[in-house]
């Protein structure tokens, strides 16, 4: 990405997940900055800068959002709509990042424009092979327009 630092927003309230997630992006040196924020009020507030997130110096906008669907406060489908209606927020690709297979919440997340839907597998193996894929496609070979 042009040399500047990746910023991956990963919202996601299991610490077990975030933890796969955190270490499998490391392992394959994609994130440079990976902010994890547990629940849909932090990660509204985060993006919208507001509260303990104000300053933009740390608070970045974020190259690519991870979110889950099952959140505490605010649910990962509200956010994505909160986000694709924000004129400043709505170029950020959001991928879902989830363990739900309904058929619902895929159709939810695709009406309200998620760019990518992913069922989070439970072999280890094939999450490793999915976080390098997706790593590598969303930060490396995806262009997106400048902030």
């Amino acid at each position: 990405m042009n040399g500047e630092a990746v910023v991956v927003l990963l919202i996601e309230d299991n610490d077990d997940h975030a933890e796969l997630v955190r270490r499998q992006l490391a392992d394959h040196r994609i994130a440079n900055n990976l902010i994890r924020l547990p629940d849909g009020q932090a990660a509204m507030d985060f993006l919208l800068r507001r509260g303990e997130y104000s300053d933009p110096a740390t608070s970045p906008r974020p190259h690519v959002i991870l979110l889950d669907l099952r959140l505490p406060k605010i649910d990962g489908i509200e956010i994505l709509k909160l986000c694709k209606e924000s004129r400043s927020l709505c170029e950020i690709p959001i991928v879902i990042l989830t363990t739900s297979e309904a058929e619902k919440d895929v159709s939810q997340a695709y009406w309200n424009h998620a760019n990518s839907y992913i069922v989070r597998p439970v072999d280890y193996e094939k999450f490793r092979q999915l976080m390098n894929d997706l790593g590598f496609y969303w930060l490396s070979w995806n262009t997106t327009p400048a902030p």
